[in-house]
């Protein structure tokens, strides 16, 4: 694959992990439904076609091709668009600096590939990058989370207040909650000390 856009220097990841992801400071919850039902929404959201979202997964793919060459990392590049967004995955051994504590660095790589998908194309991106499967097991973690604070909800009646999360994270807890019934959640907070409360039902 060709390089569409210069990758970051050899150090970016140390320095980008440090930063807070500006998709965590670019998102907003929207609490809707007799639900309650919230979700993490871009406000730079636009619709794209499916050429346009291939396209972005492509132009992402050969940004961190040329990132991992950079850095000396080994790892096969997977390009997908699903659920309407495009979509990288990076697959390999030895790709934990890629991620991160708590995921901090793959958010902020997240973020220098869509600035490099707008200087490319002009528009904004929901693209979603995943190291090493960081993604799929965090969820699978929150997942449980919070099904364990729906149930502290359901046995005392009381709001259960979560520790702050990313936007990903956020969107992984809402997910789960607002699947059951009798329960709701909704994001309160900014910045990096957003965070998630989970409540009866109105």
């Amino acid at each position: 694959m060709t390089d569409t856009s210069t990758p970051p220097a050899a150090d970016a990841p140390a320095s980008a992990a440090a930063s807070t992801p500006a998709d965590a400071s670019t998102s907003a919850d929207v609490s809707a439904g007799a639900a309650g039902a919230s979700t993490e929404v871009k406000k730079s959201e636009s619709v794209a076609s499916d050429g346009d979202l291939f396209r972005q997964s492509e132009i992402a793919a050969d940004y961190i091709e040329g990132l991992l060459d950079i850095l000396d990392y080994d790892g096969d590049i997977d390009e997908l668009v699903s659920a309407g967004r495009p979509m990288v995955e990076v697959v390999g051994d030895r790709l934990q600096p890629l991620v991160g504590q708590r995921g901090a660095t793959v958010e902020a790589l997240q973020e220098l590939t869509r600035l490099a998908i707008f200087r490319a194309t002009g528009s904004p991106s929901r693209l979603l990058l995943d190291v090493g499967g960081y993604r799929a097991t965090r969820r699978k973690e929150l997942g449980a989370v919070a099904r364990n604070a729906v149930e502290k909800v359901k046995e005392h009646g009381e709001p259960v207040r979560l520790e702050p999360m990313s936007a990903f994270e956020r969107k992984c807890v809402h997910d789960v909650v607002n699947a059951i019934s009798g329960v709701q959640s909704e994001s309160e907070g900014v910045e990096p000390s957003r965070r998630i409360v989970v409540r009866a039902a109105d």
